[in-house]
């Protein structure tokens, strides 16, 4: 058998590699890429305490009505006693802060025919951008009738929005309207009270603290703690109830860990949980089909706190069947009734308020008081994790863009190439241009799965916190670990990139690291230089920016996938 020429060793050893070389190359990086992926997915980990779960408050009767003592047989008003009127009045909010300025409309209801000073409330919105002419309006009513005078204003927002809203600036706001009616001659400046839903039970926290002369307080589906930990709760929970798979609440444990401080938001950790804020005869009521309040945690907070405040004139409320606001059925469709005997009950107790007399039913009644998991209240701001988050999403939408751009004009330069028959556009060889695709088609595939999920969780969040009945899980349940498993073959594909480099490198020599210049033959030099002076990924200069740039996004999309979980296996 004749010896083998240097030449031919040189050409069988910068030969492409066979399978079984490239799997046993490829393999340790995939499972370097994964170690590095999940290592990603655990260090962002943000503990999340979900205990006790399925607390509740066994309620001392069902019977939701407000009765009583009334020894001296006082007539008491109730609904509809009296006609009600209706004008219009306005007076300017300056933002302290800013100093930008609102005109505020409100809405003034009166009973027509009631003698003497009457009592008076003021209405105070919840999220988003209530008017005067469309909020509140048969609560309003109800109350008129039964003889107090009523205030709705325009929800006093300025120019924020609901991420950075002016809490104790609407305080101030909600507070010129306490005046108004205080200046009125028909109004008993020391029996004027306010109605506060949701979102403004942060705000009355800071109303009662300049103004503790308030009479008292109706507290509609009332967010006790902070705007972090009851959001978080809030959309825990509602994540769970629409059957998400709970890989979905890694994403809440980051986003609700983030400082949103940084952006000058400081909204989020307000502190309202003081003793002030319910130191005045106060009604809570809660919906029991209210999937937005920690009522459990939030019943025994309000009691705490208002006997630290040494008030023990607190009723507690559980209609059943009523959602957040208090109303049955979707709230996303106009005229969904109020929940049964709740304006004659909130009526009652107002009026039994203002005539200062003894209350004779009990405190805590109505449907049972559940609430599903704990209040999140270990949960932080993370300023390094926060840093991490914004930078890693940044550099992947901007290399996204830009790599969006160069495939536009690298999809126009081939065109115009076959157009006029100058050959390749952009020179992909050894393959790079087929690998290109596979990295590309698989992470922006496994990124379309991702939204599509977590837009289905959302929708169905949505539904829920409306008063819809939560719809089977489907793919919000089997999304996630699908999600999983796709990650984990692109994670693969790329470990065949990695692969490939490598391969092309040992064709051009690079990886002979151990051999001297001086122990090869001059045909092994001529081989190596022959592969030195061919391109490693294209020929052309647009082909290897397509390649680099486009290779980075897809791996921040990647580094973006094991930022929200998907590596925790």
């Amino acid at each position: 058998m004749s010896p083998v020429s240097n030449d031919e060793y040189t050409v069988k050893a910068n030969r492409a590699w066979s399978r079984s070389r490239r799997l046993m190359v490829s393999l340790p990086i995939f499972i370097m890429m994964i170690g590095i992926l999940t290592s990603v997915s655990h260090i962002t980990t943000v503990p999340w305490k979900n205990e006790p779960t399925n607390q509740t408050v066994a309620t001392l009767s069902s019977d939701t009505g407000v009765t009583f003592s009334n020894p001296s047989n006082l007539h008491l008003d109730k609904d509809g006693d009296y006609q009600v009127s209706e004008r219009h009045e306005s007076f300017v909010a300056t933002q302290p802060s800013t100093g930008d300025r609102q005109n505020i409309n409100m809405l003034i209801r009166e009973p027509v025919g009631a003698s003497g000073q009457r009592p008076a409330i003021v209405f105070m919105h919840g999220a988003g951008y209530g008017t005067s002419d469309n909020s509140f309006g048969d609560v309003a009513k109800t109350l008129s009738s039964a003889g107090f005078v009523t205030v709705v204003i325009d929800k006093p927002v300025w120019n924020t929005s609901d991420v950075n809203r002016d809490y104790p600036a609407s305080a101030k706001a909600y507070e010129q309207a306490v005046q108004y009616l205080r200046r009125q001659g028909n109004v008993n400046p020391d029996k004027v009270g306010i109605y506060a839903t949701s979102e403004s039970t942060w705000i009355s926290a800071y109303l009662l603290e300049d103004d503790p002369r308030l009479a008292f307080q109706i507290l509609l589906s009332p967010m006790v703690n902070s705007p972090r930990h009851s959001l978080g709760f809030l959309a825990a929970q509602d994540f769970a109830l629409v059957g998400a798979n709970p890989g979905y609440q890694s994403i809440l444990r980051r986003l609700f860990s983030t400082d949103a401080a940084l952006f000058g938001l400081n909204n989020i950790d307000i502190d309202t949980m003081h003793a002030s804020a319910y130191a005045i005869p106060t009604f809570v009521a809660y919906g029991s089909k209210d999937v937005m309040t920690a009522q459990v945690e939030g019943t025994q907070e309000i009691l705490k706190l208002a006997h630290q405040a040494d008030n023990w004139n607190v009723t507690v409320r559980n209609y059943p069947i009523a959602n957040h606001v208090l109303r049955l059925g979707d709230e996303a469709q106009s005229g969904t009734p109020l929940a049964d005997h709740y304006p004659e009950d909130v009526t009652d107790w107002a009026v039994g308020q203002v005539y200062g007399l003894e209350q004779t039913s009990e405190r805590v009644a109505g449907d049972t008081i559940r609430q599903s998991i704990a209040v999140p209240s270990d949960l932080h701001a993370r300023p390094t994790l926060t840093v991490y988050m914004i930078g890693l999403h940044v550099a992947a939408l901007l290399s996204m863009v830009v790599s969006i751009i160069l495939a536009v004009i690298a999809l126009v330069t081939k065109i115009n190439h076959m157009v006029k028959h100058k050959g390749h556009a952009l020179g992909f060889v050894h393959g790079f241009g087929g690998i290109l695709l596979l990295i590309t088609g698989t992470t922006l595939a496994t990124l379309l799965l991702f939204v599509s999920g977590l837009g289905q969780v959302v929708v169905g969040v949505v539904k829920l916190a409306w008063g819809g009945a939560p719809e089977p899980a489907g793919m919000i349940y089997w999304s996630w670990p699908v999600i999983q498993i796709v990650s984990t073959l692109v994670v693969w594909a790329w470990s065949r990139v990695f692969g490939r480099l490598f391969e092309v490198a040992s064709l051009r020599g690079l990886t002979n690291i151990h051999q001297s210049k001086d122990d090869l033959s001059a045909a092994e030099k001529r081989a190596i230089a022959q592969q030195k002076n061919k391109p490693v990924l294209a020929s052309t200069r647009l082909g290897r920016v397509l390649f680099v740039v486009t290779t980075v996004a897809m791996f921040c999309i990647l580094l973006v996938f094991a930022f929200w979980g998907l590596f925790v296996y």
